[in-house]
């Protein structure tokens, strides 16, 4: 099979990175993959090649409205070309030996549908948040307009790989759907690489101030609700004036976050980085990740940092219930919920015993999911239309 993808992940064109890496693994299970990324022209990005067999093309347009124009160029270049003699659309290889998938419902989806109708390709459409959610429409008009296209363009897929259960089963509950076109695979997580990886910051020698450090990392946006983890930072500093909260990543909240930070007083305790390369040494230094969000479609990073033995506070969304489940291996509140969260984090503050318990018990749930011989036997299941 030869699979066409389109993307928004412009860490492709970065030899080395995880997403680089995941499709050296996912070449491996396909004749040819082809990857067409979302990409602004002043990005600079080039044509790429990912192994022998995946290749990556940039759209490279100045404005987001025409990428759909440029996508359709570059697939047809792909794909085939028109007969010089009668002008009939004719495909290079088989189309049945093709596939399309698209990495959202949205913007990519659309695409994706499009090439359908042209090219009468088979298409999966891959659901990585929880679109269904009722703080997801809410947040923005794009976003209203968002679940929209997507329940036009999921009731037309040959196929839907969602990264959770939780995401299936609102899937379901709407009627969208078939249940058996629904595949369910989370996003990979290299736990080697976690395991292997050698801490070169400490965080706690970076602020020696703290006794004891929790750590948030995600883009720096309204769903991720990071001004509540700094409200319960403002109660729990009552108590533990030594208590510290770092946050790495970057986003459109940032400085609304730092003026609620200064204005509650904790310009001392509130520490904000940018998003780093190098966050598995702070996984594993630090004493508590704390995940405020809204929703998520599965949580990465919580099962990054659950692989590197991080005991885990979240809200109940993405892979909470699935991969973290409340008191065995983490601690799973209701979401928005402020007087669990200052709970939680008391709790896990004064029981190093518990602690203890969530790192080893975190870190087996991961594992046993992460097998990456059983992944990538599902990652190519999930296109058997």
């Amino acid at each position: 099979m030869i699979l066409l993808t389109i993307s928004s992940d412009r860490n492709l064109f970065k030899e080395g990175s995880d997403v680089w890496n995941r499709y050296l693994d996912y070449g491996k299970l396909f004749g040819e993959i082809h990857v067409i990324v979302f990409s602004h022209k002043n990005l600079g990005n080039k044509n790429a090649k990912i192994g022998d067999n995946v290749f990556v093309y940039p759209t490279n347009h100045i404005f987001r409205v025409f990428y759909l124009c440029k996508i359709l160029k570059i697939a047809k270049g792909v794909l085939g070309l028109r007969c010089p003699k009668c002008g009939d659309l004719e495909i290079d290889h088989k189309t049945d030996s093709w596939a399309i998938t698209a990495q959202d419902p949205f913007e990519a989806g659309f695409a994706g549908w499009i090439l359908k109708k042209i090219y009468k390709i088979p298409l999966q459409i891959q659901i990585h948040t929880d679109l269904l959610s009722r703080y997801f429409g809410r947040e923005s008009l794009l976003n209203k307009l968002r679940v929209i296209l997507a329940k036009f363009l999921i009731s037309r897929a040959d196929g839907i790989r969602v990264v959770s259960e939780r995401i299936r089963r609102s899937l379901i509950e709407s009627r969208l759907l078939c249940v058996a076109k629904i595949d369910v695979l989370p996003i990979f997580v290299d736990v080697k690489s976690v395991k292997n990886a050698q801490v070169k910051i400490d965080i706690h020698k970076k602020y020696p101030q703290f006794n004891f450090i929790i750590l948030m990392a995600s883009r720096l946006t309204k769903e991720k609700n990071i001004g509540l983890a700094i409200e319960v930072i403002a109660e729990l500093v009552k108590k533990y004036s030594k208590i510290g909260l770092v946050v790495c990543g970057k986003g459109p909240e940032l400085k609304n976050l730092k003026f609620k930070t200064f204005n509650l007083q904790l310009n001392e305790n509130v520490k904000f980085e940018d998003w780093s390369n190098d966050l598995f040494s702070y996984y594993k230094t630090a004493d508590l990740f704390l995940l405020t969000s809204n929703y998520e479609g599965y949580g990465r990073s919580v099962a990054e940092v659950m692989s590197a033995g991080l005991p885990v506070v979240m809200t109940d969304v993405g892979l909470a219930g699935e991969v973290l489940i409340n008191d065995k291996n983490g601690i799973v509140i209701p979401v928005g919920d402020k007087k669990a969260l200052v709970s939680a984090a008391d709790l896990l503050i004064n029981d190093n015993k518990k602690r203890n318990l969530f790192s080893c018990e975190g870190k087996k749930a991961v594992e046993d999911l992460m097998a990456k011989e059983g992944y990538l036997k599902l990652y190519k299941k999930s296109f058997n239309f």
